[in-house]
């Protein structure tokens, strides 16, 4: 017998759960996109995106997702055989890596595991080893997908500034923007890439890219932005189709602006910060208790350094799969796959399960997910100790 029938809960770092107020705000006729209250819509959302962002710079829209976005941030800022440092946290690190890569740039990896945060000391010794100024950009994730580690984004700037290197800092905000604090300007980041579909609650199809004076300044030497992904017009509109490099994409739009309005005009940005970290605190009280009796841990051990919009656990296999197809066929709660913690084909792969808990999540919500998990834990005859739903409570509660 199956226990899914009912509303499903998809429990991955993204897509994330869509608010009933965004979908509905998707549902109306296609709108005139020549002018009219769309061009108004439009200038609203800019000017929320840099408030989300923390910046008083500027953005560019795409039609893309995250991967889309990444190509667009390096386009605009590098020529063919440029040199950038990426600092590697996790799958997605070297996915911006293999992007950069593709599109003609020269790669070097900083790798720091799928256990560790960024080590500040060997990127500014890095730095200060590049007389010649060869590295144009240092990529970083603020949050790496895949391993759940948060990185320090302004101490890769203050690593910079040590080694006085003039380097463009790119931070990589897919996972990360709206969950987990992050202030652009103040941190000194030129150039931050994000996307529609995870802590700002929209369905996967726009991306963002944020750009300061220098990046602008870098996009005069830049020579791999075609006419469809050069920034210069989107960010510098002087008609509305530029925005978006063509016709816009009017229901995401109608979607973001219920979003924001949620985020910025009620909830407000430090609550939404506020309430993902306490929410984060919950499921990691409970997999900590879990692991006091079985084959579960948290893959970051240093709270420091955990996002606080997903949550990457190591279990042994195959009970990270077993769970997660359980959790999916019996209970209707999605779990995401452990991207990136094993090669495919090996059988540690089943060992690692992630948690979303970014954009429109609540305390119910975060306890069901963990309950049934539990149930999962129980029919499987997986060992796991007590306490696990009465430490999430007592973390909701404030105690």
């Amino acid at each position: 017998m199956s226990l899914r029938y009912g509303r499903p809960y998809l429990a991955i770092p993204g897509p994330s759960v869509i608010p009933d107020r965004v979908l509905q705000a998707m549902h109306q006729p296609a709108p005139n996109i020549y002018g009219g209250p769309l061009v108004d819509l439009v200038e609203s959302v800019v000017r929320d995106l840099k408030a989300v962002a923390r910046t008083r710079h500027k953005v560019a829209i795409y039609i893309a997702n995250g991967h889309g976005g990444w190509e667009a941030s390096l386009a605009n800022v590098l020529a063919r055989g440029d040199r950038v440092l990426v600092l590697a946290t996790g799958r997605f690190g070297h996915g911006w890596a293999e992007a950069a890569r593709a599109m003609g740039a020269e790669v070097e990896i900083l790798d720091f595991g799928n256990r560790a945060t960024v080590d500040l000391g060997r990127v500014e010794d890095r730095l200060r080893a590049d007389t010649g100024h060869q590295i144009r950009a240092v990529l970083v994730s603020h949050v790496d997908t895949a391993t759940s580690v948060r990185n320090d984004v302004a101490g890769v700037r203050a690593a910079m500034e040590a080694a006085g290197h003039p380097a463009l800092l790119m931070a990589d905000c897919i996972a990360s923007l709206a969950c987990d604090r992050f202030e652009m300007d103040a941190w000194g980041v030129d150039v931050m890439v994000a996307a529609c579909q995870k802590g700002l609650m929209v369905p996967p199809g726009l991306a963002f890219v944020f750009l300061g004076p220098k990046a602008e300044e870098a996009r005069a030497r830049a020579d791999l932005a075609t006419p469809y992904w050069d920034w210069t017009p989107r960010a510098n509109p002087q008609e509305f189709y530029q925005y978006f490099g063509g016709t816009a994409p009017t229901h995401h739009l109608y979607g973001l602006r219920a979003a924001l309005d949620m985020l910025v005009h009620e909830e407000g940005l430090e609550a939404a910060w506020d309430r993902h970290a306490r929410l984060a605190r919950a499921i990691w009280a409970a997999i900590e208790a879990w692991g006091q009796g079985g084959p579960i841990a948290l893959n970051m051990t240093d709270p420091a350094l955990r996002s606080h919009a997903v949550t990457s656990v190591r279990i042994d296999p195959p009970h990270g799969t077993a769970l997660r197809e359980w959790l999916s066929e019996t209970a209707g709660v999605t779990l995401g796959i452990g991207l990136g913690m094993a090669a495919p084909g090996d059988p540690a792969w089943h060992g690692f399960f992630r948690i979303g808990h970014m954009g429109h999540v609540n305390a119910h919500m975060i306890l069901g997910a963990l309950g049934t998990m539990e149930a999962g834990f129980k029919a499987l005859g997986v060992a796991h100790g007590a306490g696990a739903l009465e430490a999430a409570a007592g973390v909701i509660a404030g105690r």
